[in-house]
C-alpha cells in the first residue's frame, strides 16, 4: 500500500494533537513504531480522530517523509470505518456498507487505512526508496496488513448470516472477525441486535455492542435505538436508561420518544418529565409524537386538566397537535364521562386546523352507547357520512355491539345489512354480538341461520362465535350437539380454547355424562391445555351429584396438586356429595378443613349441612343448628324457612 506525499496542515495539526503526550515525531519516519503509546489511545479517541479527519473532504489521507500527514487524491481502499456526522433524524441516511454490498465513499475508505495503521501495533512503516524501479518518498508497511478484500469477505459473510436469520452463528463469527481485526460493519451489526432483541435476547445484543464498539466501529444512532428499543419491549427500562447516558452520539428525538413511552406505559409519569427535560437541556426538542406520549398519560395519571396545560405548552413551543393528540385528548375527557365536552371539542377542531378523522368519531359514538344515547349516536352517524368521513367496520360494529346488548337486534340486522353499501364488510365482530343475542333469547334456530349467512358472505366463524353456540346448547340441554360442533373444530381451523372446553365438560357433568366429560379432560391435556378451577369444578360437581363421591374427591386432591385452591363452590359440591352418600360426620371434616385452608364457608355451605344432618334422622338436632345459625346472621331467615319446610 503506498502513500502520498501531499501535504496539508490542517491535517498535521490533527495529527500531532494526537501525538501531544508522545515524544516528538522525528524528521523520518524510518524507524516509527505503531504501537508506541500514543497509538494506544482509547478507541473512543481515534473514532473522534477519525472524524476529524474525514471532515476536510473527499481526500486520501497520507504521510510522507518529512512526517506531515498529508491528504491527496487516491483511489478507496476499504469499507467504511467511521460514518461522516449526519442529522439524527434522518436515520435513513448511512455512509457504511449497506447490506447489498453497496461500495464506500473514497473519504471513508481512506480513514481505514489509518486505524489500520494504529490497530496492527506491531507493524512498522518504513520509507520504500524504490517502489517499480523508480525512487520514492512515499511509505510502506513493513509486514502487510490484513486483507481489505478479506476483510469485506468477512462482512459480507456477516450479512449474509443475518440476512437469513442465523443469529448465533452471525455472533460466533462476528466475535472471530473482530478477533483476527476485521471491522464489521455496522448496518449488519445493528441487524443483528435487533434479531437477537426481537427474541428477547437483549443480553446477547449487548454484547454485540460491546463487540462492536471495541473494533474500533462507530455505532450510530439507529443502532442505540435498535439496542433501547429492545430493552423497553422486554420492560429492561433501567437499562435502556443506561444506554442513553452512555451513548457516544447524541441521542435523537426517536432516542427519547422510545424510552418516554415505556415509561408513560409503566405509569411513570413523574421520571418521563424528569428524561424530557434532559432532553431539552440536550437541546434535542420534542416533537408531536413526545407531546401526545405525555399528554396520554397526564390523561391517565392526573386528568385532562393537566393534559390540557400540557398542550397549551406544547403549542407555545411552535409544536402543532395532529389528530391522534386531539384523539387522545377526547378519548381522556369521555372516560372522565365528560362526553357534552367531548362532542364540543370534537365540533371544534377544525378551528385548530385539523379534522377529525374516523378514530375521533369512533371514540365519541362509543361513548355515547356506553352512557345509551342511542339517538345522539345515529346523529353522529349521520354527520359523519354528511361531512365525508367514511365509517369504518369498527364504527358499524360499535353500533351493532350496542343494540344487541340493549335487545334491539332487528334495528343491529339494519345497521349490518347497511355497511356493504358504505364499503364496508362485516367480520366476525360484527356477526357474534347478533348470535349470541339469538342465544340470549334461546332463539337457536336463528343463531344458526346468522352463522350460515356468516360462512355463506365468506366471514369465517371464530372461536368466540363457537363459544357462544356452544354455551347456549348446553345451556338448552343439547349437550350432543355441543359435543358434535367441538369434534369438528380442528377441521374447520378453529383451535378450541380452555373456555370451550370448560363450557362442554361443564355441559356433559351437569347431564350426567361425567364419563364423556373425563375423556375430554384428557383430550385437552393431550393439546397442552392446563385445566382451570372451573374444569375441577365442573367435574366435581357432576362426579357429586352421580353418587360417585370417592372418585370427585380424587379430583379434588388433584386440583390441589396443581397448585389450584379450590373455591367455595368445589367444597360445597363435595360436602353435597357425602350428605347424600349418609356420611354426614364426613362432611364435617371437611367444613374443618375447608376452614383450615381459609376458604369462607358459605350460606350454601351450613345449609347443604344441615339438610344432610336431619337426612340421617336427626331433623331435631339439624333445626336446633339452623336456629342457632339463623340468629348468628350465619344464615338468612328465608333460607332457613326453606330448608326447614324440606325437613
Amino acid at each position: 500500500m503506498i502513500l502520498s506525499t501531499d501535504a496539508r496542515p490542517p491535517t498535521l495539526r490533527c495529527f500531532r494533537r494526537l501525538s501531544s503526550h508522545s515524544t516528538a515525531i522525528s524528521a523520518s519516519l524510518c524507524n516509527f513504531n505503531f504501537s508506541s503509546p500514543p497509538f494506544r489511545l482509547s478507541l473512543k479517541l481515534r473514532s473522534r480522530a477519525a472524524a476529524l479527519l474525514l471532515t476536510k473532504g473527499p481526500e486520501g489521507i497520507v504521510m510522507n517523509s518529512q512526517t506531515q500527514l498529508s491528504v491527496g487524491s487516491t483511489a478507496p481502499i476499504g469499507p467504511t470505518l467511521f460514518p461522516p456526522p449526519s442529522s439524527p433524524a434522518k436515520n435513513s441516511a448511512r455512509s457504511s456498507l449497506s447490506l447489498s454490498g453497496e461500495k464506500q465513499s473514497p473519504a471513508t475508505a481512506r480513514v481505514l487505512a489509518l486505524h489500520r495503521l494504529i490497530k496492527k501495533t506491531e507493524k512498522r512503516v518504513v520509507p520504500c526508496g524504490y517502489i517499480n524501479g523508480k525512487s520514492s518518498n512515499s511509505f510502506i508497511a513493513a509486514d502487510s496488513l490484513h486483507s481489505l478484500e478479506e476483510s469485506e469477505e468477512s462482512n459480507n459473510q456477516l450479512r449474509r448470516l443475518v440476512r437469513n436469520g442465523e443469529l448465533d452463528p452471525a455472533f460466533r463469527f462476528l466475535e472471530t472477525m473482530v478477533y483476527r481485526g476485521d471491522i464489521p460493519d455496522v448496518i449488519a451489526c445493528t441487524s443483528l441486535i435487533r434479531g437477537f432483541c426481537k427474541l428477547g435476547k437483549t443480553r446477547k445484543a449487548t454484547r454485540v455492542m460491546e463487540i462492536l464498539e471495541g473494533s474500533g466501529a462507530v455505532p450510530d444512532v439507529i443502532t442505540y435505538n435498535v439496542l433501547i428499543s429492545g430493552y423497553c419491549k422486554s420492560g429492561e427500562i433501567d437499562n435502556a436508561l443506561g444506554v442513553l447516558e452512555q451513548m457516544s452520539v447524541t441521542p435523537d428525538v426517536v432516542t427519547y420518544n422510545t424510552i418516554l413511552r415505556t415509561l408513560c406505559d409503566s405509569g411513570k409519569l413523574k421520571q418521563a418529565m424528569q428524561v424530557l427535560d434532559m432532553q431539552l437541556k440536550k437541546e434535542c426538542y420534542p416533537d408531536v409524537i413526545t407531546y401526545t406520549i405525555l399528554i396520554e398519560a397526564t390523561c391517565k395519571e392526573c386528568g385532562v386538566e393537566q393534559a390540557m396545560k400540557l398542550l397549551d405548552e406544547m403549542r407555545s413551543k411552535g409544536c402543532k397537535p395532529d389528530v391522534v393528540t386531539y384523539n387522545v385528548l377526547i378519548n381522556g375527557i369521555c372516560k372522565e364521562g365528560r362526553l357534552d365536552e367531548a362532542i364540543d371539542f370534537l365540533n371544534s377542531m377544525p378551528s385548530y386546523g385539523c379534522q377529525p378523522n374516523v378514530i375521533t368519531h369512533n371514540i365519541v359514538l362509543r361513548s355515547m352507547c356506553s352512557t345509551g344515547r342511542w339517538m345522539d349516536a345515529e346523529k353522529l352517524l349521520s354527520d359523519m357520512l354528511r361531512k365525508g368521513c367514511s365509517p369504518s367496520v369498527v364504527t358499524f360494529n360499535i353500533l351493532i355491539n350496542f343494540l344487541c346488548r340493549k335487545g334491539l337486534l332487528g334495528r343491529a340486522i339494519d345497521v349490518l345489512e347497511k355497511m356493504p353499501r358504505h364499503g364496508c364488510i362485516p367480520n366476525s365482530l360484527s356477526y357474534n354480538p347478533l348470535i349470541h343475542g339469538f342465544c340470549k333469547e334461546k332463539r337457536m334456530e336463528r343463531a344458526i341461520e346468522y352463522l350460515d349467512i356468516m360462512v355463506s358472505r365468506g366471514c369465517y366463524p371464530d372461536i368466540v362465535t363457537y363459544n357462544t353456540l356452544l354455551t347456549a346448547l348446553c345451556k338448552d340441554g343439547k349437550v350432543e350437539v355441543a359435543v358434535e360442533i367441538l369434534n369438528q373444530l380442528s377441521m374447520k381451523g378453529c383451535s378450541p380454547v380452555l373456555i370451550t372446553y370448560n363450557t362442554v365438560i361443564d355441559g356433559l357433568s351437569k347431564s350426567g355424562r361425567t364419563d364423556r366429560a373425563i375423556e375430554l379432560l384428557s383430550e385437552m391435556r393431550r393439546k397442552g391445555l392446563r385445566p382451570d378451577i372451573i374444569t375441577y369444578s365442573s367435574l366435581v360437581g357432576g362426579l357429586s351429584r352421580e353418587g360417585k363421591v370417592d372418585e370427585a374427591i380424587k379430583f379434588f386432591h388433584e386440583l390441589e396438586g396443581l397448585g389450584v385452591k379450590p373455591n367455595a363452590i368445589t367444597y360445597n359440591s363435595i360436602m353435597l356429595g357425602l350428605c347424600k352418600a349418609r356420611r354426614t360426620h364426613r362432611a364435617i371434616d371437611f367444613l374443618a378443613y375447608m376452614v383450615s385452608r381459609k376458604c369462607k364457608p358459605t350460606e350454601i355451605t351450613y345449609t347443604i349441612l344441615i339438610e344432610g344432618i336431619a337426612y340421617e334422622g336427626l331433623a331435631e338436632e339439624a333445626l336446633e343448628l339452623l336456629n342457632e345459625l339463623c340468629s348468628r346472621g350465619v344464615v338468612k331467615k328465608s333460607s332457613a324457612e326453606q330448608v326447614a319446610v324440606k325437613m
